[in-house]
């Protein structure tokens, strides 16, 4: 960006003062971790880095290794990571990507004994979007739509109301996304898999028609109503049975938070990766265990890893 005789950057022009091409359409593709905050800060950092590299196997599984080679605009958010990619490839991500990452994850959940399991949000739009190679790059509406997503009431409470222990990934498509790619056939899965739902952010003027895909949906945790459209509870009430959410966020038994069980699994829980593909999940008292995702890891930049 050039600078003017004041020394401030310079600006673009004002919108709506002339016409001007618009930037490239991209993909967009967007994660979150589930209670990556009600995690001991200890693990805040490896499991942070885990995402990108659960993201890079689970594409080269589904022969999308190119899409990571090739990302745009890549940048972690902390809970999470966000990318940009060629939106033809946009049927392929939705099917079988997603289903490649939900076992990807419950492959690692279920060598991960002892801890609190992984659990996805993955929010998928499409829209014009920059590429400046650069940390200001990828900035724009459909961007900020894709978070908006990922954070909207519908897909977080998918993975409230589905167990712990076999849905890993929820994801929320944007209307273009599932028009683009499902409605019009080129996905590999029939559009009876998708349910549409109202996205809303709880403070955010975001009011967007969205579609849910669920690769492993199961049945909602004990104590826990179905919703009565199968999917999700979007009104956040809770349950006739009174339970609170967190009641609810752990397995069989159902220890609250609150309780003494579940301050100490809380506390002990440890997520550690060493090197060579190798990510150490387990917890103080219950011992370490070995998952080796791709027996090829390599440390470095954006989650422990060069392309």
């Amino acid at each position: 960006m050039h600078s003017d005789r004041s020394g401030l950057p310079a600006t673009s022009a004002a919108p709506y003062s002339r016409s001007r091409p618009l930037p490239p359409y991209r993909g967009i593709l967007a994660v979150d971790l589930k209670g990556f905050t009600e995690r001991p800060a200890i693990d805040h950092e490896v499991v942070s880095r885990a995402v990108p590299d659960l993201l890079r196997i689970s594409l080269e599984r589904a022969g999308l290794a190119r899409l990571w080679t090739d990302r745009l605009f890549p940048a972690t958010t902390g809970d999470g990571y966000v990318l940009g990619f060629d939106p033809a490839l946009t049927p392929l991500v939705i099917h079988p990507w997603l289903d490649t990452l939900q076992d990807v994850v419950t492959e690692l959940n279920v060598h991960a004994l002892g801890t609190a399991p992984l659990r996805l949000r993955v929010g998928l739009h499409i829209g014009p979007l920059p590429d400046t190679a650069d940390a200001f790059g990828g900035n724009g509406t459909a961007r900020t739509d894709t978070h908006r997503l990922l954070d909207s009431r519908p897909v977080r409470a998918v993975l409230a109301a589905h167990s712990e222990n076999i849905t890993h990934v929820a994801a929320i498509l944007s209307d273009r996304c599932y028009q683009d790619a499902v409605a019009s056939g080129y996905t590999g899965r029939h559009r009876d898999w998708f349910h549409e739902v109202p996205a809303t952010v709880d403070g955010k003027a975001f009011a967007q028609r969205a579609w849910l895909y669920v690769p492993s949906p199961s049945g909602p945790p004990p104590g826990r109503t179905a919703p009565t459209d199968g999917t999700t509870p979007a009104d956040g009430a809770a349950p006739a049975d009174g339970t609170t959410p967190a009641d609810r966020t752990t397995p069989a038994g159902r220890e609250g938070a609150g309780s003494a069980t579940g301050r100490h699994r809380a506390a002990v829980t440890r997520v550690l990766r060493a090197e060579r593909g190798i990510i150490n999940t387990g917890s103080v008292h219950g011992g370490q265990h070995l998952t080796n995702l791709d027996g090829a890891f390599r440390p470095g930049p954006e989650g422990g890893h060069d392309d």
